[in-house]
């Protein structure tokens, strides 16, 4: 199987741009709701991924605890406690699965490195659960 059957393309994914400041990454996240996303430049390559966390410790360590200072610095200027790692759009499902055991999301690149969207650890249990548990095993919705 493909992973390109499990691809959220990039023109329906939340991200963050590389050269965001702290405070915008907030607001974005904020107004999503997830909790983690990936980083991209302007040109759409693919740089690490943000999440919640980072931003918490960026407001304690980089700003001080002081709002106003997260305009000041640019996310790629915070530590980030784990990038999540890409992989590219020829990956085999093995590969893919054990990418999606370690992170919420696999961010998939092309064969340049850009950015083409990612593939959710959801996706690919609901395929498992639809293809591969008898429908009896399956709790009742």
């Amino acid at each position: 199987m493909n992973l390109l059957f499990f691809l959220t393309p990039k023109a329906v994914c939340s991200y963050l741009y590389d050269d965001y400041t702290i405070r915008q990454a907030i607001e974005r996240m904020e107004s999503i709701g997830y909790s983690a996303l990936p980083i991209l430049t302007r040109a759409g390559v693919y740089r690490g991924s943000l999440t919640e966390g980072d931003l918490l410790w960026a407001i304690k360590n980089v700003c001080e605890m002081d709002m106003s200072k997260a305009t000041e610095h640019t996310i790629m200027e915070i530590p980030h406690r784990r990038d999540n790692a890409p992989v590219n759009v020829t990956t085999d499902m093995a590969e893919l699965v054990r990418s999606a055991t370690d992170q919420n999301f696999v961010p998939v690149v092309d064969d340049k490195g850009d950015f083409i969207g990612i593939v959710t650890r959801r996706a690919i249990l609901r395929h498992y659960m639809e293809n591969y548990v008898p429908e009896k095993a399956l709790p009742a919705e």
